[in-house]
């Protein structure tokens, strides 16, 4: 059979798998800063188990972990840097015009 008759098929390429982002040895805590930091957004929200290639159970323990760290002020809420970079907000004058008599 020629390519030609056969559009459907996928050649077989090779891919490298990634390597999991957590190892066997890496222990899972609100201490461990430099482990649950990678798993943060820039916006400082918690990234997806489907993006962060974790399992079930790890992204339980990294979520916990990360809200463990809230709470005790080790990590903050909200990243707001970005907002603040920009200069003063202005505030939005819609709806607020005033009659002149």
């Amino acid at each position: 059979m020629n390519k030609s008759k056969r559009p459907f098929l996928k050649s077989k390429r090779s891919f490298r798998r990634r390597l999991p982002p957590i190892q066997s040895g890496d222990q899972i805590d609100y201490r461990n800063m430099s482990l649950i930091s990678r798993f943060i957004s820039e916006q400082g929200k918690i990234i997806s188990r489907r993006v962060n290639r974790l399992t079930l159970k790890q992204q339980r323990l990294v979520t916990i972990a990360i809200k463990q760290a809230r709470i005790l002020s080790s990590l903050p809420f909200l990243n707001n840097e970005k907002q603040f970079e920009k200069g003063e907000l202005v505030a939005r004058t819609t709806g607020l015009r005033t009659r002149k008599k």
